[in-house]
């Protein structure tokens, strides 16, 4: 019960990504790429200081005792919020959406079937190969739907 409610919360994740990539499309393609990514860090970091300072227990660990190369994860966060309000205007939601997604889960096979960063290996298996050909085959079948509509 507990896995299925984490993939539940995890699904209203991907909701929630593709509608923020949606609504800063358009606000980059109008605002300003720069504009939005920043707009999306103020407020993103103003709601997530006050959830920290209300509701976050105490860690063994902080920000400053942790191992630098952790910190670099934040940057990751700016990749993808610039590249989806620069995409999403110029190819489309789901284009954008399902490109990143395939990008996201190729690292993660790659990731687990390696065991990076300090993750548990997880071998590549028929069924990890078939889920990065399906992917790329939604890729194509959104590109050739974009391209008939042009």
């Amino acid at each position: 019960m507990t896995f299925l409610l984490f993939v539940v919360i995890a699904l209203g994740g991907g909701v929630a990504l593709a509608t923020q990539s949606s609504i800063n499309g358009r606000l980059g393609d109008a605002a300003g790429v720069l504009e939005t990514a920043w707009l999306t860090f103020v407020l993103g970091a103003a709601i997530s200081f006050l959830l920290y300072f209300f509701f976050e227990p105490p860690h063994a660990m902080t920000l400053f005792t942790a191992p630098k190369w952790q910190l670099i994860g934040a940057l990751f966060g700016v990749v993808y919020i610039l590249v989806s309000v620069f995409a999403v205007p110029r190819v489309g939601i789901a284009a954008a959406t399902v490109a990143v997604i395939t990008g996201q889960l190729s690292m993660s096979l790659l990731i687990d079937h390696f065991g990076w960063l300090n993750n548990a290996e997880i071998p590549l298996s028929p069924a990890r190969y078939l889920s990065i050909a399906l992917l790329a085959g939604s890729m194509a079948l959104i590109y050739l739907g974009n391209r008939r509509k042009a």
